[in-house]
C-alpha cells in the first residue's frame, strides 16, 4: 500500500512537471538586443558569424517579416510593453526625458507620459497571475514604471532571484549593438573590405570601418547570447523555458536608425519553445512589435486584454488570421519634429509625411559621433556624394511614398506617381487612413498642449490619491481614489527590520559596457512590491502594511499602516 501510495504521488508530481512543460505556467525569457536589422547568419548576412543565435533559429522559429512600430528605442519600446501604438497614448516622441533641455521640443517640458487610465505594462498581469518578473535592465517606455511592473529591475534582475517553484519572466538586454557604441574606436572582429555597403551611402575607408565595427558589435552580442542560453542550461531551464531573441528596431547606423523604412524598422526575431516544438521552422507571417505582450499573455494562459492593439501570434489566444499589414510612426527626434506614417504589408510599403516641407535629414547632434556621418557631411557639402545618397538630404519630402520591396529592397524609388502601381497605392492609403482613425494619432495636438492638458495647465503632473487602507480583525483592503492606479504594497511582520536582500551582478546592458568589473558584485535589490488585486491581506498584530499606489504618468502616493 505504501508503494502504490508512494508511485500515485510520484504520478502527481510528473503530471503538474508535464503541465508546466506543456506551456500551462511556462518560463519565459526575451534576450533583446538593440539597434540592429537582422544582420545575422542565419537571416542571410555573410560577413557576421553568429553562431549562437543561428543555433537558437535552428532550434525554434525565425520570423522573416517581424517589424517595430517606431525606427528609435523609446517609442518602439514603449508599444512593446504596453501592446498600444505610441501615437495613440502619447509615447511617440523621442524621448520624453532628456538629458539636457535643448534636446526637448521648445517649452516642452521632461514628463512621463500620462497613458490612458486603462492601460498597464503588460508583466504587471503576469504579476498577478502569479509570475516572478525580472527586466535586466533597460526600460525607455517614455514613462515612468509603477513598483507593480517587476519583482526587480537592475543589474542584479535574473529569475535565479525568484521564490521556489515560481514560474518567471525575465529580461534580459543586451547594450552593445547600440548606435552610441559606434563612437568608439575598438579593435573590429569583421574585415572592412568584406561588408557590403549599401548604395544609399558612398563607399569610403570610414563607411566600411563603421559597417564592420556594426558587424563586429553584433558578433559580440551573439557571444552573450550565448552565456545567457549557457546560464539557462546550467540552472536546468533551458529545455523548458520560451525564448525570445529580437532587436528593439531596426539598424544603427546614419539614414537607418530613427527611419520607418525598412532598414529602421525590420528586425529578427526567433522564437524558441520548448520541447522542439517548431524545431527549424520559417515563418512568413507579418509580426509586429505591438504584438509582443498580447503574444506573452496568450502563451503564459493570461487573458488578453480587450483594448490591446497587438494581436498574439503564439498560444491558445493567438489570433485567427495573420496581420495583413505592419503600423509605423515617427515624430520627434531630440529638439527636431517630424510626423511621419507607414504601413507596410510583405511586399509593398507606403509612407505618408504630414510634414514635406521637411527634409528627410535631421540634424541630431548625437549622430555626429559616428565618424562616417561627419564625413557624409563633408562629402555632401564638397558636391561628392552620390545621388542616392544625397537624397536625404533633399531640402523637401514628397507626400506620399511607396516602395516595391522585392525589387528595391534599399527602398531608392518612389512609385507614388507611376500608374501601374495606382491600386497598390490605394489600398495602403485606405489600411493608413483606417488605422489612423481606429487607433487615433495624438500627434494631431502640438507636444506642449498635450502635455499641459495632462497635467490640467500646471507645470507638473498630477499626484496619485493617497490610497486608502480598511482595516478590520480579519485583514486589510486597499482603495485607491485615482482611477487606474496601480497598487503595490508589502507586508513587514512584526519584529522584522526588512532589511535588504542582496544579489549578484550579473548583466550585458550599458552598465556593464561601462564598468565590466561590475558583474559578480552583490548590490543591494530594491524591496519587491506585491501587486494588489483586490483581495484582503491578512495582518498579525504589529504588522505593518505599506502601499505604494501610482496612476502611470502621475506622481505615486504612499500610505502606512500598523495592525494593532
Amino acid at each position: 500500500m505504501r508503494k502504490l501510495i508512494y508511485l500515485i504521488l510520484v504520478l502527481v508530481v510528473l503530471q503538474v512537471n508535464a503541465q508546466n512543460s506543456n506551456g500551462k505556467k511556462p518560463n519565459i525569457v526575451w534576450i533583446t538586443c538593440e539597434d540592429i536589422s537582422p544582420y545575422i547568419g542565419v537571416y542571410g548576412e555573410k560577413a557576421v558569424r553568429t553562431p549562437n543565435i543561428d543555433q537558437l533559429a535552428k532550434e525554434g522559429v525565425k520570423y522573416e517579416h517581424a517589424y517595430t512600430t517606431a525606427g528609435v528605442c523609446a517609442p518602439s519600446r514603449s508599444a512593446i510593453i504596453t501592446g498600444m501604438y505610441q501615437t495613440s497614448i502619447g509615447t511617440q516622441h523621442m524621448r520624453t526625458q532628456a538629458i539636457d533641455p535643448k534636446y526637448m521640443g521648445e517649452g516642452v517640458p521632461n514628463y512621463s507620459a500620462v497613458i490612458p487610465e486603462y492601460v498597464k505594462a503588460f508583466p504587471e498581469y503576469l504579476r498577478a497571475s502569479g509570475y516572478y518578473t525580472t527586466n535586466n535592465e533597460k526600460q525607455d517606455y517614455q514613462f515612468d514604471a509603477p513598483v507593480t511592473v517587476w519583482d526587480e529591475n537592475g543589474p542584479a534582475a535574473s529569475y535565479r532571484n525568484r521564490p521556489t517553484g515560481k514560474p518567471f519572466f525575465s529580461i534580459f538586454n543586451i547594450f552593445i549593438t547600440h548606435e552610441s557604441n559606434l563612437f568608439k574606436k575598438d579593435s573590429l572582429m569583421v574585415e572592412p573590405a568584406k561588408v557590403t555597403v549599401p548604395p544609399y551611402y558612398e563607399d569610403t575607408e570610414q563607411t566600411r570601418i563603421d559597417i564592420a565595427r556594426q558587424l563586429t558589435h553584433i558578433q559580440i552580442m551573439d557571444r552573450q547570447v550565448g552565456e545567457i542560453v549557457r546560464m539557462l542550461k546550467e540552472d536546468g531551464l533551458y529545455d523548458n523555458t520560451i525564448i525570445f531573441f529580437y532587436s528593439d528596431h531596426g539598424g544603427a547606423l546614419p539614414w537607418m536608425k530613427r527611419e520607418i523604412l525598412d532598414r529602421g524598422l525590420h528586425i529578427p526575431l526567433i522564437v524558441r519553445m520548448p520541447g522542439g516544438q517548431e524545431t527549424g521552422t520559417i515563418s512568413t507571417d507579418m509580426i509586429s512589435g505591438v504584438d509582443f505582450a498580447p503574444t506573452v499573455l496568450s502563451l503564459a494562459g493570461v487573458k488578453v486584454p480587450s483594448y490591446m492593439q497587438g494581436q498574439a501570434f503564439l498560444g491558445e489566444q493567438k489570433a485567427g488570421k495573420p496581420r495583413q499589414y505592419i503600423y509605423a510612426a515617427r515624430d520627434r527626434m531630440d529638439e527636431k519634429y517630424d510626423r511621419v506614417r507607414a504601413v507596410r504589408d510583405k511586399r509593398f510599403e507606403y509612407i505618408y509625411n504630414y510634414m514635406p516641407e521637411k527634409s528627410y535629414y535631421q540634424d541630431l547632434d548625437f549622430r555626429y559621433g559616428i565618424p562616417m556621418m561627419k564625413e557624409m557631411l563633408a562629402l555632401r557639402d564638397a558636391g561628392k556624394l552620390n545621388p542616392n545618397a544625397l537624397a536625404w538630404f533633399k531640402s523637401t519630402k514628397e507626400v506620399e511614398e511607396l516602395y516595391d520591396t522585392e525589387k528595391d529592397p534599399h527602398q531608392l524609388y518612389n512609385l507614388a506617381t507611376e500608374p501601374q502601381y495606382k491600386t497598390k497605392l490605394e489600398e495602403l492609403r485606405t489600411a493608413f487612413r483606417k488605422w489612423e482613425k481606429e487607433v487615433g494619432d495624438m500627434s494631431a495636438v502640438p507636444e506642449r498642449e498635450m502635455v499641459y492638458g495632462w497635467w490640467g495647465g500646471k507645470e507638473k503632473a498630477p499626484a496619485t490619491a493617497t490610497p486608502q487602507i480598511r482595516a478590520s480583525s480579519k485583514g486589510a483592503r486597499i482603495s485607491c481614489d485615482t482611477k487606474g492606479a496601480s497598487i503595490g504594497y508589502r507586508i513587514i511582520k512584526a519584529g522584522e527590520k526588512g532589511e535588504a536582500l542582496k544579489h549578484t551582478v550579473q548583466t550585458w546592458d550599458s552598465g556593464f559596457i561601462r564598468a565590466p568589473d561590475n558583474n559578480g558584485r552583490r548590490v543591494e535589490a530594491a524591496p519587491v512590491w506585491q501587486v494588489y488585486t483586490g483581495e484582503r491581506l491578512k495582518l498579525n498584530r504589529g504588522d505593518k502594511l505599506m502601499v505604494n499606489a501610482m496612476r502611470i504618468g502621475y506622481e505615486p502616493a504612499m500610505a502606512e499602516y500598523v495592525h494593532p
